[in-house]
Parts: C-alpha cells; structure tokens; sequence
C-alpha cells in the first residue's frame, strides 16, 4: 500500500514545509511544524490550497477610488448595548466574527443570550454547537431564563453538513460554537488540526459574503491567552473579540482588537449574574474601591478604552526593602513602571531604591496607555511618604524621561467624565487644560501642569 504524503504545517503562520524543521522558514518560529496528511487540490492546477481559498470577492472592472460610492454599513443591534458598543453598532451582513476567551468565561453563554434577542427581534438565527449536544444547549437556555427561545439549533461538527443547512436556511446570523470542533471530508486530518481550521473556516467566510448571514466563529484559545490555530484566521474575519476577565470574578470585558466596521480598542464590559451576562452602565464603579476615607497610595485615574472614557483606582504599596527591592505591577507594564521610578527618582527627588514597590490596577483591568504615568507616580509618593490625597482627587497624563508631562488624548471628555460622577480636583497635563475663554468643567478644580516638579509641589499644597 502506498504510503500517504504528508507535509508539515507551522500552527503559528500556517506555512508549510516538505520535511520537519526545527524553526519554521515562513516566521522563524521554533518547534511548531506539525505533521499532516497533505490534502489533495479540489480546483485543481497549481493552487494547492482549492478552491475554498479563491478570491472572497466576485469579479469586477477597474474603478477609480474617488468614483466608487461608499455609504455607512447597515447594522443590526444584537439586543445586547454593550456587545453592540464592541462591534461598532450592532452586527453587519455577511461580516464574520471570530470571538475567544479561556474557557467557561461566558463566550457561548453571550452567544446564547444575543442570537435569542435577535430571534425575538424577527431575525432567524442558528446556533451550530460542535462541543455539547442539543439538550445541554437548551438546558443552559432554562437556566438563563430564555423560555419559548425559536432559536435554531444544529449539533453537527461536519462542515459540509453545516454548509447544507446553512445555504437551506439561510439564517440572518449563525453561530459556529466552536470553530475548532469543525471538520471537512476533503482532509484527512483531524478536527482542530491547523488545515481544518484555515479551510473551515475560509468555507465559512465564503459563505457568509455571498450569501449575506452575519458569521460568528467561537475560537479557543491557548495557555498564553492567544487564539489557538494559523493566525491567518484572524486576517480572514472582518472582526476579532476578546473575551478577558477572571473567572472568580463576576466582571467580564470583551475587547475589539480587530474590526472592519468599527472602532478597534473598544470594550464591553458584562457582570456575570444567575440569568446571564448583563451589561454595565456604569463601569467607573467596578474598578473603583469603596473607601470611606482617603488612604496613602491610591489615586484615581481617568483612562480611556475606546470611544469611553473610564475611572479605575491605581493603588501603590511601598514598603522597606531588601538588599534586591522588587518591584511589581499588576494591570501595568513592570518595565514602565522601573522606567517611572528612575524619573521620578531624577527629576522629583523622591527615591525609591531600597524600597519594594507595588502597584496594582483596581479591578484587574489592564491599562496599557501612557495617559496613566502621571497616577501611578503621584500614588507611589503618597504611599512613600504615608500621606493620603484629598478626596475627590483624579489625575492623567504621560511622563516623558526628561520630567515633562505630556498631554493625553480627548483629555475634555475625561474631564467630564470626573465631574460627573462627582470629582472635585484634577492634576492634568497643561494642553488638556481648558483653554482661556473656554466653558469651565462646573464642580471641578483643574491644576495644569508642565513638568513632574511641579505635580508634587501642587499634591503638597493640597495636603
């Protein structure tokens, strides 16, 4: 019998290779070519991936891009205000979304809970589970209290299978729960494996832009948090979501990393609850502490996710240290935070150098912007020197290596957002203050400043 061709796959890129390599040709990534029965063409010719892999798009004269007319892209709310927030307005025809988060996060609950409002709303909907049965996905149905729900239920992991039905029904949005439990006849290799993600999931995509049934792919992820499988197929969806939080926690946030359609950095933020997952109004308070008085280290920050403008607590601890100070951020970057300390040990006098520092992000949110130096300084010298802010104190803006305080973006609507939930004082970079002749902030004090001297002597004052 003759022996099978097969070929080796890298799972970071998807590249291929005849033989096994230690580091992968296509993106020098090493030990990651797996093995795999190679599949046959099914369009024959050169093109080895098939037909699945053709252009998603029919074909179409030159044109002029000035002359091509271009218009908003209709939307369909989900039912869900702050999903709809994530993927820019509500879910489009013949967009696909590929959504991930580590297990029993609340990605299928989610799911569950948008195709059954958009049902409600007249919209057909089908939800394809390759990972539980239909029983299961009607038992989590009771338990979220989505009696009566029409909702289409499909358990198949067959591509081809799926496809029927999909092409018979033609449902507004389908669901793929998950997209690596998906399998095609055409490869031998199994379910999972780096081919039958990318070919599943380019039939899918195929089929949702001819057909105009709004795709939404359920992805797993690895231990590092990543989306398992090639990344190609973050390249082929039109949107990709994050589901983050911890799962002792009852707050999750789903973040926009990648969106055709909308605005990229956008996030939901849900509290997981006995009937669901439920949307949060007003997510300031989530990452705020409930103190009755004001206490050494903690400053609020306003910090911006997206289109929103959010208050979160940054809490420093320092304390003595050993002959090897530590230094530890937990939502921030640490080598930012070693960064802060050296500025801050220059330009402001204040030295840290046989002292631990801690600094932790109120909530487990992470904050990558360089709009939070300004309060994580600020609240490492109140611990330091056992002091606490006034309350109703806020702060914001990036720290430059030669002292400077630069100014934060949309700085107005952050402001804005501290007076409205009741802030009185503001330390803030001198080009986010209002200018003259501007309409004041009413209820909020504003101390602009140029420089990190001149931050502390303001806390000074106001101690």
């Amino acid at each position: 019998m003759a022996k099978e061709k097969s070929l080796f796959v890298c799972s970071e890129c998807g590249g291929t290779s005849p033989k096994w390599l230690g580091r992968c040709p296509s993106c020098g990534a090493w030990n990651t070519l797996i093995e795999q029965v190679a599949a046959a063409s099914a369009g024959g010719g050169n093109n080895r991936f098939g037909a699945p892999f053709a252009s998603l798009a029919g074909s179409s004269e030159l044109a002029v891009l000035s002359e091509i007319e271009a218009g908003e892209v209709p939307r369909t709310p989900t039912g869900l205000d702050e999903l709809d927030r994530v993927l820019g307005g509500g879910i489009v025809a013949g967009g696909v979304t590929l959504i991930g988060g580590d297990p029993g996060i609340g990605k299928s609950t989610l799911l569950l809970q948008a195709v059954d409002a958009l049902q409600r709303a007249g919209r057909n909907a089908l939800y394809v589970t390759g990972e539980e049965s239909g029983a299961q996905v009607a038992m989590r149905s009771r338990r979220l209290g989505l009696e009566q729900s029409q909702v289409q239920v499909l358990a198949e992991i067959q591509l081809e299978k799926i496809l029927a039905t999909l092409d018979a029904t033609r449902p507004a949005i389908a669901v793929i729960d998950s997209i690596q439990t998906v399998y095609s006849d055409q490869l031998t290799s199994a379910p999972g494996s780096v081919a039958q993600v990318r070919e599943c999931a380019a039939h899918l995509t195929r089929f949702a832009k001819a057909s105009g049934t709004a795709v939404v792919l359920v992805g797993h992820v690895t231990k590092e948090g990543a989306l398992a499988g090639p990344r190609v197929l973050e390249h082929m969806v039109d949107t990709v979501l994050y589901f983050e939080g911890d799962t002792h926690s009852s707050f999750r946030l789903v973040r926009a990393i990648k969106n055709r359609f909308g605005a990229v950095n956008e996030i939901g933020v849900f509290a997981m609850t006995e009937r669901g997952l439920k949307g949060v109004a007003n997510p300031s308070a989530i990452f705020l502490s409930q103190h009755a008085e004001p206490v050494p280290g903690s400053v609020v920050l306003v910090t911006l996710e997206g289109t929103r403008p959010m208050l979160v607590e940054i809490q420093a601890l320092v304390d003595d240290g050993g002959p090897s100070p530590r230094r530890l951020s937990v939502g921030l970057d640490r080598d930012r935070l070693a960064m802060l300390l050296a500025v801050l040990h220059r330009h402001a006098g204040v030295a840290c150098m046989d002292q631990d520092v801690f600094v932790n992000a109120v909530g487990g949110v992470r904050i990558s912007e360089p709009a939070a130096d300004l309060a994580v300084m600020l609240s490492i010298t109140s611990s330091l020197r056992g002091k606490p802010l006034p309350k109703g104190f806020i702060a914001f803006g990036e720290v430059g290596l030669a002292g400077e305080v630069r100014p934060a973006p949309r700085g107005q609507e952050r402001l804005r957002e501290a007076a409205k939930l009741g802030f009185s004082v503001a330390v803030v970079p001198k080009a986010n203050a209002p200018r003259k002749g501007a309409k004041e902030i009413e209820g909020l004090t504003i101390h602009a400043v140029e420089r990190i001297e001149e931050a502390m002597e303001v806390v000074r004052g106001l101690d």
